[in-house]
């Protein structure tokens, strides 16, 4: 069953790195070297999809939470799939970085931890775009956080948000944004910055259960995401 299953998904893989966008101009492969840990992960999530297609018979209609994990997959596949021909030359290496750092003028970061921020610079966002909360945007919210807080805490905890909010509306200001774009993990913690900030500065939010499972392809389609919505 498990090798029919792998030569089902080699086909599907096949067909889909045939296809291509109208405006991508495919170049004639030259030498190379496969990342058979990226063609894995190819593999894994084919299957993972085909599997849409058994539990969905016979109409093959999905409801929303199947259809964004099927569409979240097909993603993940277009992206490796990228990553692979473009190790070919058979697509230009996009430079990625520079795309991002573009996209993310038009946006203030706001994350709960240091190492979060490393993950954006990394991706190409500009350290002086980035606010690392530490704390959430309301004091009341440490409650839910600890709700064996002493009251003697929550009077440096109130300074530590004002001096947030100021960070944040200094960086509005002098950079000329407008946006809030929070990227958070899917904890307590992130939970409540992200529904503050959509609260107190109508902020996009990328949410994700780990953010080192997001690559710089997926960031970059979630920032021009947000731009477009």
């Amino acid at each position: 069953m498990h090798k029919t299953r792998l030569k089902q998904a080699q086909s599907l893989l096949k067909e889909a790195g045939k296809s291509s966008k109208n405006t991508e101009k495919l170049k004639t492969p030259k030498e190379g070297k496969i990342d058979s840990s990226i063609y894995a992960e190819i593999l894994n999530k084919v299957i993972k999809t085909e599997e849409f297609i058994y539990s969905s018979r016979p109409s093959h209609h999905l409801l929303q939470e199947d259809a964004e994990e099927f569409c979240s997959n097909l993603i993940d596949i277009r992206n490796k799939i990228d990553e692979i021909l473009a190790e070919f030359g058979v697509l230009e290496k996009e430079d990625v970085e520079m795309e991002v750092k573009k996209l993310s003028e038009r946006f203030i970061f706001l994350t709960t931890k240091g190492n979060f921020k490393k993950l954006l610079t990394r991706w190409g966002v500009e350290p002086q775009r980035i606010v690392v909360a530490g704390v959430p945007l309301e004091a009341e919210d440490m409650r839910i956080l600890n709700p064996n807080i002493p009251e003697s805490a929550f009077s440096p905890i109130k300074k530590k948000i004002s001096h947030v909010k100021n960070d944040i509306n200094r960086k509005m200001n002098e950079l000329d944004v407008e946006n809030i774009l929070v990227v958070v993990e899917t904890d307590k913690s992130g939970e409540i910055l992200a529904k503050r900030a959509k609260d107190i500065y109508g902020a996009f939010v990328i949410e994700k259960d780990s953010l080192k499972d997001i690559d710089i392809l997926e960031f970059k389609r979630a920032l021009e995401k947000h731009l477009l919505s």
